[in-house]
């Protein structure tokens, strides 16, 4: 979140705080207080509850209970305490969620994100989603959802379907961290997931439920998702198959009836960069990564034929090229 309160500034220190709403100072100086405090929030009471949505629901209930039941100036105060610190254990939490991430990847050498593990870089409370297409040892689509500082993942193998009546095999994989969201290039050759990785899509979603951590836990997920290339009300089922683990589970995900259902294949018919408007071969070209292998991603008579096409061509000018 942006215009946070620092800890640092005495006017914010814990003993201020609680003095406050233990009423031990002046009315003079309480008058004055809020507008100070003010200053310092700005507009951030949208963005304020919309944090607190995010938040374990012990938590969340204790900042609802005083940010929106009691609206006096000492039990906001309190509330803002109770979020502050709150927030700096989601904080903790999501560094903790990123270690397998970590665990995989060298990033003297990959340039995937590694992840500051601060949950609080976002606009108007808004809720991340993108799916990345990603040429590795087979092409697949991942998509990802922001929650509580980290973005959930799952590896889509066909990649999603507008279709309500197709059901799509999703892979739960390791939580990635939120700048994640932004990555689009070459994950290099002996590096864990090495291929072309292309931002396919980007937007924000809205949990359809009012828990989402209990419709995590249960197995059924329903969100709304506002993307460039999805949208509209989308489902994710576990299922009974393998994967045990809960970071390693089967779900489906499936598109709900609504205005945005369609029979369209969207993976072949924009099959481009939603941020460069590349397909796999450009972005494999433009940052060394291996062409032919990520035009195998890209539809045929696109990516794939116009670097074979390329590639003949350079051959036949190196042969008449005088020694």
């Amino acid at each position: 979140m942006t215009n946070t309160i620092s800890w640092t500034d005495r006017d914010f220190w814990p003993l201020k705080w609680i003095k406050i709403a233990a009423g031990d100072y002046s009315r003079e100086w309480l008058a004055r207080y809020p507008e100070r405090l003010a200053a310092r929030l700005g507009g951030r009471q949208a963005s304020l509850e919309a944090a607190v949505q995010q938040l374990p629901s012990r938590l969340r209930n204790a900042c609802a209970r005083l940010l929106f039941t009691n609206k006096t100036f000492c039990r906001r105060v309190v509330a803002e305490m109770w979020f502050l610190r709150a927030k700096d254990a989601v904080c903790s939490l999501a560094c903790m969620t990123l270690n397998e991430y970590r665990k995989k990847r060298q990033f003297g050498v990959t340039p995937e994100p590694r992840g500051a593990g601060d949950a609080q870089k976002k606009r108007n409370g808004s809720l991340i989603y993108a799916i990345q297409k990603h040429m590795a040892s087979h092409l697949h689509y991942d998509l990802r959802l922001e929650w509580r500082g980290v973005l959930l993942s799952w590896a889509i193998p066909k990649g999603p379907s507008l279709d309500p009546a197709v059901k799509r095999l999703a892979m739960q994989t390791e939580d990635h961290p939120i700048e994640y969201s932004h990555f689009e290039g070459v994950i290099p050759a002996g590096q864990y997931g090495a291929g072309t990785v292309m931002l396919w899509d980007r937007g924000t979603w809205q949990p359809e439920s009012a828990d989402v951590d209990a419709s995590l836990r249960e197995g059924e997920t329903k969100f709304t998702l506002q993307g460039k290339k999805l949208q509209g009300s989308w489902v994710l089922v576990r299922t009974p198959g393998f994967g045990k683990s809960p970071s390693r589970s089967t779900w489906l995900l499936i598109k709900h009836r609504d205005q945005y259902a369609s029979t369209k294949d969207v993976t072949e018919e924009e099959p481009r960069s939603v941020v460069s408007r590349r397909l796999l071969a450009d972005i494999a070209r433009d940052e060394g990564g291996d062409i032919e292998r990520a035009s195998q991603g890209d539809p045929a008579g696109q990516g794939r034929n116009a670097t074979s096409a390329k590639a003949v061509s350079g051959r036949v000018a190196r042969r008449r090229r005088p020694s």
